[in-house]
């Protein structure tokens, strides 16, 4: 599904369409204070469409909203669909929507998976990922 308008050559930068992340995660005890996964790309004064963060071993949207509690030490699937067009961004946890939200605006985004810090991070931070596909519909 490559069509050069919607995502660059270095990467899957998108601004059209309908985009999905998804991958298998485990937040290890000891982990808090940081964001996980995110939709980077948003207008001013944001930088992101969507953050995944965990707090005291609960998966959240930002710092407002839980998804999942006692996230730790387990492996967990995270589905995010993004549709650009409609302006909303969907956050599904083992096949459960947990979030539709409206996305924050921007021209230009891109998935990001790792360990992020955020205010209140903890000493030691770490995230695990595996099976990461990122999907797109072009029309």
């Amino acid at each position: 599904m490559h069509h050069p308008q919607l995502f660059d050559n270095l990467g899957y930068n998108y601004s059209s369409g309908v985009w999905q992340f998804e991958g298998h995660g485990y937040v290890p005890q000891g982990t808090s204070g940081v964001c996980i996964m995110q939709v980077f790309g948003a207008a001013p004064p944001h930088a992101t469409t969507l953050m995944v963060r965990v707090y005291n071993g609960s998966l959240m949207y930002y710092n407002q909203t839980i998804l999942v509690l006692r996230i730790y030490n387990r492996w967990f699937r995270l589905n995010l669909v993004h549709n650009v067009d409609l302006a909303k961004v969907k956050v599904f946890v083992d096949g459960r929507l947990q979030l539709e939200a409206d996305r924050r605006g921007g021209t230009s985004h891109t998935f990001k998976c790792g360990v992020y810090a955020q205010s209140g991070d903890s000493f030691y931070m770490e995230s695990r990922w595996k099976q990461v596909r990122i999907l797109g519909k072009c029309d």
